[in-house]
């Protein structure tokens, strides 16, 4: 079945239809879903998610844009939150060029601790990286050896996604692989080898081609599917098999619940 990697089901844009939407996923071929952490309020409600719904998993960790949030207190609390049961990774972490919403010193300095959290509690990472492509790199170089984890949304180039998988990552595809204007990472997708792709919503955001511009869910990824086995010239089912074979590496956690 589809494993979602990436989701934020707790947005305010699935408040009107969440518990039907959730509830429909299974019968219509979604396996598993990760709901991602982006700020210490998402990390709250992504635990809780994963307290309600048996296939459902969270990650916990704060995205650049909210890391004025964190200090010696916060921090804390999120390294408690590691140690549940339903948490498979440290994530959405990393730096964020494009918003600058806060300083790059203080988005690094953030970015780095949790990468050490994650090394701390042997967990997987989950990369956000937009606009700051060397030194999202630097960074993993030096302070995530011995990592592993996801490049979400990736959108730079074929060796720059071969540099993560040299480092043991997997890269995050998803319904911008689809649009007509995203010739980069069709050639990424084309370049890299299918076992170190994993499927992603980071819905409501980025729906697909039929549905771009509108709310995007887990059901979308049929679309995601269909455009990497195009592109790789394989089929759709194996697509399916191997990114969930991908994804269960990643976040053991899950595996062991599906396996």
């Amino acid at each position: 079945m589809i494993f979602d990697t990436h989701t934020h089901y707790d947005d305010e844009q699935f408040n009107e239809d969440r518990e039907t939407l959730l509830a429909h996923l299974q019968d219509n071929g979604i396996g598993t879903i990760v709901n991602v952490g982006a700020s210490l309020q998402g990390c709250q409600n992504s635990i809780e998610l994963a307290e309600k719904y048996p296939f459902i998993y969270a990650t916990v960790g704060v995205h650049p844009d909210e890391v004025g949030s964190l200090n010696d207190e916060t921090f804390t609390w999120l390294r408690q939150q590691c140690d549940h049961e339903k948490v498979v990774a440290v994530g959405e972490i990393g730096l964020d060029y494009y918003w600058d919403n806060e300083s790059r010193d203080t988005q690094k300095k953030w970015f780095i601790k949790q990468l050490n959290l994650a090394r701390e509690k042997n967990l997987p990472v989950v990369i956000h990286s937009r606009e700051a492509a060397q030194d999202t790199l630097e960074i993993m170089k030096e302070y995530a050896k011995g990592l592993n984890g996801i490049i979400h949304c990736f959108s730079y180039s074929v060796e720059m996604a071969k540099e993560y998988i040299k480092m043991g990552f997997y890269i995050g595809i998803g319904g911008v692989v689809t649009f007509k204007n995203s010739k980069k990472l069709k050639e990424v997708v084309s370049e890299i080898p299918l076992e170190r792709i994993v499927l992603e919503t980071d819905c409501p955001y980025l729906s697909p081609v039929p549905n771009r511009g509108k709310r995007n869910s887990s059901l979308n990824l049929k679309y995601v599917v269909e455009e990497i086995a195009s592109i790789k010239d394989i089929s759709p089912e194996e697509v399916i098999r191997q990114t969930e074979a991908n994804a269960c590496r990643i976040y053991t956690k899950c595996g062991k619940s599906i396996s």
